[in-house]
């Protein structure tokens, strides 16, 4: 038996990189998932991957549309507990960095609309899809885990200086949902990532060759990495699977720092 055996779980973003590996291992473990995102072929060979893991299909559920769209908002929270009778477990993954393509940074002339798209995808979705999904998670005292980033701390870039506006002001959501949902016994962390090896930065626009420059740049940098390599989304997976499980009660309102060098350095104190 898994340790989220009849556990109703709902992933969003889930078509790619970690919030994919998230639903599969949620999956693996004996959870009932809700999967989301834009794309449907992503999704169906998601879907694929956790039924030949051995998960039955009707503990799959696909919700198709744009997490920014509050009725898709309502749609994921509804046909989950439709479907699976309750929800236990909300992984808010679904995130992206909007940016214009010359690195102008704030002084973009296009910046207000660039901070409002980052506002709304990694930020305002998040707090929205709480707020609907509250009733439910109080009724079994269930979990949410935000997904946030590193990006949210004392680092910037120009290409993406929204959306570490947005993430930072994720991570301040996470504590004050902690602090406002723990007296339901509902609890509340972050996971906020480094580096990982996902098609993150070609989504958001940076083109393969560039990107691959980064990765083979970050690559070379061992010191930055005590394990030796570069993070894949089931290391993330692992830690969002840790805080979603009811042993990690004592941990309200946490952000968990999880790229190499940080994590045991500057900023162990998170």
């Amino acid at each position: 038996m898994g340790r989220f055996n009849g556990k109703s779980v709902i992933v969003t973003g889930s078509s790619n990189g970690i919030g994919a590996a998230t639903a599969l291992q949620f999956a693996k473990e004996g959870a009932q998932v809700t999967i989301t995102g834009r794309k449907v072929e992503n999704l169906e060979k998601l879907h694929g991957e956790m039924v030949k893991s051995g998960t039955p299909a009707s503990n799959i559920h696909i919700v198709v549309g744009d997490i920014t769209n509050v009725d898709v908002q309502k749609k994921i929270i509804e046909e989950t507990v439709s479907k699976f009778g309750k929800l236990d477990i909300l992984v808010n993954n679904a995130g992206a960095a909007f940016g214009d393509d010359k690195y102008q940074g704030t002084s973009s002339p296009d910046s207000m609309n660039l901070l409002e798209k980052n506002l709304d995808l990694n930020l305002k979705s998040v707090m929205n899809i709480t707020n609907i999904a509250k009733p439910h998670l109080i009724a079994t005292k269930g979990e949410v885990v935000n997904i946030s980033s590193i990006a949210s701390l004392n680092f910037g870039a120009l290409w993406h200086s929204y959306y570490c506006i947005a993430k930072a002001a994720l991570d301040q959501l996470t504590r004050a949902q902690a602090l406002e949902l723990i007296a339901q016994e509902v609890r509340v962390n972050s996971v906020n990532p480094g580096i990982v090896a996902t098609n993150f930065l070609a989504a958001t626009g940076i083109p393969d060759e560039a990107s691959k420059k980064i990765y083979d740049y970050v690559a070379t940098q061992r010191k930055a990495f005590p394990a030796d390599r570069v993070g894949v989304p089931d290391d993330i997976a692992n830690v969002i699977l840790f805080l979603a499980d009811r042993k990690a009660s004592y941990y309200i309102g946490r952000v968990f720092i999880q790229t190499p060098k940080q994590t045991i350095s500057e900023y162990a104190h998170y």
